[in-house]
């Protein structure tokens, strides 16, 4: 039986704790049924509605993320007060709307974020030693938790907040072993009031929970689904209660793959058993949102394996990328209604989506007129070593000694194009190692070589997550090592992009062009913009980035929030690698 409430809980104090099968809110057991949601990915106009959406499907939790490097962009500047940012308002939500809190804040994630959560400018130091106890970055992982937690500790459920767990790291023991790192976290936690119960997720295997789990924590399971695998976590520690932690109804997306859509008939069938078995259990994700600008991540599970993940993060989830309940939405719904005491409340009015009709854009300028005062290096800096996250990094040198035959780059992170004295000679894309290309012979003296690298999302799983962007160590032509570079950072920020202007590049290199358009809405609403008619980039809708397009697929349009538009008039750029006429973009109100 359940004793949880769904009901507003004020500002009464609760203890929670363990017992050695369940878990106890004031000395009463408490099934968890949590759903997962990222208040990074999600508008925060929206926030209350995706909960009310998950509650509304049968949950009694939220589980949420909290992304380092969302909070601290720079080191030792943090925002937790500003749009999205604002962590404490998403929880005081889920406390106004009577949902329980399970708070995920690393400092590593996963989640298929850029870098698993972690800041990226840890990476400008050469040797950093990353999740485990390397100085530099435990200085900076107690920083981060020392700011985080004087957000969160008024909002403990013992100080009648609605938090009532926080996880230590991430499925650890599917990267590593060092049990004094994971103590050393759970240390800074307590040191700075943190006191409610902790818990570690790790796959249901010997190693992984033997390597990620700490005595006392409770076992998260990723994924929990049957008797053999809760008799692994009771085989690990037999005095703490297991859970789900992660029950996946969807799956990620990778570009160059198809969407992942996972059967239904298998997620009913877990939950069920879940359900049947007192079992408490967190859906991951009940909501993904979107990974919008450049925050999507990557996997890579080979030196040349490359898999950056599409910019929506649907999921394939139960509630879709633009919060509306799907079939899978409503099969949990009535599936949980079975199982729980408490009344499920009606489900809420979608928000609306809109359609935008055909948007004529033009040229507005070229990467080429654009190029800031670069650094001068003896050999190509990745983008990290100059205080960039991602973006464009442009790398220009002459070639002195052989002009023509085999260039190789060692290694492009992400996305490279190759243009000879201002001609584009071809592309080279990171993922299976085949780095080189042909350049043609030249009649000028001292040939210009130019390669414009995109970065596409840091790696945020398993062992190859060191992955800095840009040229990671060299260029050689016939195996002679380039020197001399000019380097220019072309970070495709918002405020990068918002201090452009109109300057059309001369006839002969269409590649890296912006393309700019305005548009008028009687009404604003959610939509998603069509780019099936551009080839690789970028959108900025009225000067927010809403994330990447590529022609390989799948995905082919962009989430826009109906908060990022105007009534009246709109701007819309777009900047891609390849295209060199202007397409028209329209708007619609589905993903696909």
């Amino acid at each position: 039986m359940l004793f949880g409430c769904l009901t507003s809980f004020g500002q009464q104090k609760h203890i929670f704790s363990f017992s050695k099968n369940d878990f106890l809110l004031d000395g009463k057991s408490l099934q968890i049924i949590s759903g997962e949601m990222h208040p990074a990915r999600i508008p925060c106009e929206y926030w209350r509605q995706r909960i009310r959406m998950a509650k509304a499907m049968g949950c009694n939790t939220i589980a949420a993320y909290v992304f380092w490097n969302y909070h601290e962009a720079a080191p030792g500047v943090f925002n937790f007060k500003t749009g999205n940012h604002n962590i404490a308002e998403f929880i005081r939500i889920c406390k106004e709307e009577g949902m329980w809190v399970m708070l995920r804040p690393g400092p590593y994630v996963c989640a298929e974020w850029d870098f698993g959560g972690l800041p990226t400018w840890l990476l400008k130091i050469p040797d950093i030693k990353i999740r485990c106890m390397d100085p530099r970055y435990m200085a900076a992982v107690t920083s981060y938790i020392t700011h985080l937690a004087s957000e969160v500790r008024p909002l403990l459920c013992t100080n009648g907040g609605p938090i009532l767990m926080t996880q230590i790291e991430n499925e650890y023991g599917s990267y590593a072993n060092d049990k004094t790192y994971l103590q050393a976290l759970r240390k800074l936690w307590l040191k700075n009031g943190i006191h409610v119960p902790f818990y570690t997720a790790d796959g249901a295997t010997p190693y992984m929970l033997d390597a990620g789990s700490i005595a006392g924590a409770a076992i998260g399971l990723d994924s929990g689904t049957s008797d053999a695998d809760f008799e692994q976590a009771a085989a690990q520690n037999p005095n703490v209660p297991a859970f789900s932690s992660e029950t996946y109804p969807g799956w990620l997306t990778h570009w160059k793959e198809r969407w992942a859509r996972p059967d239904t008939i298998g997620l009913k069938k877990e939950v069920t058993y879940l359900l049947e078995h007192h079992r408490s259990f967190n859906l991951y994700v009940i909501h993904g949102g979107t990974n919008f600008g450049f925050t999507a991540g990557a996997n890579a599970f080979s030196p040349t394996q490359y898999q950056p993940d599409i910019t929506s993060y649907d999921y394939d989830a139960p509630i879709n990328e633009q919060g509306q309940a799907t079939a899978k939405y409503y099969m949990l719904r009535r599936l949980i209604s079975k199982y729980v005491k408490y009344k499920i409340p009606e489900v809420p009015q979608p928000v609306e989506a809109i359609e935008i009709p055909s948007i004529t854009l033009k040229p507005l300028t070229s990467i080429w007129q654009q190029l800031p005062r670069p650094f001068q290096s003896a050999q190509p800096v990745p983008m990290e070593y100059y205080g960039q996250n991602q973006g464009l990094m442009l790398y220009r040198t002459k070639l002195i000694g052989h002009k023509k035959g085999t260039l190789a780059i060692t290694e492009p992170h992400d996305y490279a194009l190759v243009f000879l004295n201002g001609k584009f000679i071809d592309t080279i894309y990171r993922d299976g190692g085949k780095w080189s290309v042909k350049l043609p012979e030249s009649s000028v003296k001292d040939p210009v070589l130019d390669i414009l690298v995109e970065g596409m999302g840091h790696i945020n799983f398993a062992q190859y997550l060191i992955d800095r962007k840009g040229i990671t160590d060299r260029v050689t032509l016939n195996g002679m090592t380039l020197m001399n570079w000019q380097i220019y950072p072309l970070p495709m920020t918002e405020p990068f992009i918002a201090q452009l202007k109109t300057a059309l590049p001369a006839a002969g290199n269409p590649k890296g062009m912006f393309f700019k358009g305005n548009f008028y809405l009687a009404k604003t609403g959610d939509t998603y913009f069509d780019m099936s008619g551009y080839k690789k980039g970028i959108v900025y809708i009225n000067g927010h980035n809403l994330g990447r397009y590529w022609n390989t697929g799948p995905q082919q349009r962009l989430y826009c929030p109906a908060s990022w538009l105007e009534k009246g008039k709109n701007e819309i750029i777009v900047f891609d690698f390849h295209q060199a006429q202007a397409a028209a973009v329209d708007g619609k109100t589905h993903l696909y």
